[in-house]
């Protein structure tokens, strides 16, 4: 979908706000996670309540997640001193009796509460035969080169891995089909993914090349500010 064609579409004011998850226990041991669900380290739940705190001011209509539990423990740290003072609640479509049994039945409670997605779609890249395995101890197997061809390169994965130009083509299109238009109608969203998935859909925003977007680094639990106006398509931080 064209770039400026989405632009004319966006008619009100909205914010976009992204955040790589805090520093998990595998990011602390250097070891590559992928989809390996592992959870934050001490530092990361720090930074996870550091980088909701810079975001406490802006009203959040929806969280987005991605399915792993660092990207999750993220976003509800970082909404513990959300001004709203509002309870982030998970909700299960399509998960059968998870979604059916998990109504809310007072108006009251549904007003205090902000929607949040999990979604695959919105992963980190699957590092393939590389997930748990030692960046330093791996470098010195394989070369230098070799494994920051895999780690930074667009379009070469990793052994039986993903490519960034793989994520993106499972992240690009979530964003433009269940957050965008979201976004389009006014809506604040918070994301809470991944270096590489975010890294996606900054790509598709600031119009990258791809030797732009490998370059890209993103800290983690560092808030990304967008704001949707008009024809205009802007980064606050």
């Amino acid at each position: 979908m064209d770039l400026q064609f989405l632009r004319v579409m966006s008619k009100k004011s909205a914010k976009l706000i992204m955040m790589r998850h805090g520093q998990s226990e595998w990011n602390r041991l250097n070891l590559f996670t992928g989809w390996v669900d592992i959870p934050l380290s001490e530092k990361g739940v720090e930074e996870a309540v550091q980088g909701g705190k810079k975001i406490a001011h802006i009203p959040i209509d929806m969280i987005f997640t991605s399915s792993l539990i660092r990207a999750q423990m993220t976003a509800m740290l970082a909404m513990m001193y959300h001004s709203s003072k509002k309870v982030p609640c998970v909700q299960h479509i399509g998960e059968g009796k998870l979604e059916e049994w998990a109504g809310v039945y007072s108006d009251v409670a549904k007003e205090s509460c902000i929607p949040v997605y999990c979604a695959w779609q919105l992963n980190e890249r699957m590092y393939g035969k590389l997930q748990g395995l030692n960046k330093q101890e791996t470098r010195e197997k394989f070369g230098e080169t070799q494994v920051q061809i895999w780690r930074r390169s667009y379009d070469v994965a990793p052994p039986d891995g993903e490519s960034l130009e793989m994520t993106a083509a499972r992240t690009i299109p979530y964003f433009l089909e269940q957050i965008l238009p979201l976004l389009q109608s006014g809506k604040n969203i918070f994301i809470s993914a991944h270096g590489n998935s975010l890294r996606s859909i900054i790509m598709f925003l600031d119009q990258l090349s791809q030797q732009q977007v490998v370059q890209l680094e993103l800290a983690t639990g560092e808030p990304i500010i967008y704001t949707f106006e008009g024809e205009k398509w802007s980064r606050d931080l």
